[in-house]
């Protein structure tokens, strides 16, 4: 399956995220960091070499990514900080827009995971920073 046929499969499904991943399609329709939080709690690189196409990715998803070892991101919106992340680490991708930052599901401020990564660089630190953020929220 190749990026178009992702993007298809995105809108087709009403997924959140499609990714091509080691020959296999995996599919999300969570929202948040969720869709590629939760596999690399199992396995840090489940995104090795993967294709994927997402909604929306802040810098807390390009961190995860990078770190995660992708080879390709498509976003329909993308923060400025994710374009640097990707741009640092030579990592291709496309967008169709650009935001200075993702905003939260209330629409009044930033989302909790790019505020949780906004300063940081080392991926690993920001993995275990994502971790504990994800908790933290879904024990509320």
């Amino acid at each position: 399956m190749n990026l178009q046929q992702l993007k298809e499969k995105l809108k087709e499904d009403e997924a959140t995220l499609v990714a091509k991943v080691k020959g296999e399609i995996y599919e999300s329709h969570l929202h948040g960091i969720g869709p590629i939080l939760n596999p690399m709690k199992e396995n840090q690189h489940f995104f090795e070499d993967a294709i994927v196409v997402d909604r929306v990715i802040g810098k807390a998803t390009a961190m995860l990514l990078v770190l995660s070892k992708v080879q390709y991101v498509y976003a329909y919106v993308m923060s400025e900080k994710a374009k640097e992340i990707f741009d640092l680490y030579d990592i291709e991708y496309g967008y169709e827009e650009t935001v200075p930052y993702i905003i939260n599901r209330t629409h009044d401020g930033m989302c909790p995971m790019e505020k949780t990564v906004y300063e940081m660089t080392d991926l690993d630190e920001a993995f275990e920073a994502l971790k504990n953020k994800q908790k933290e929220l879904m024990s509320k």
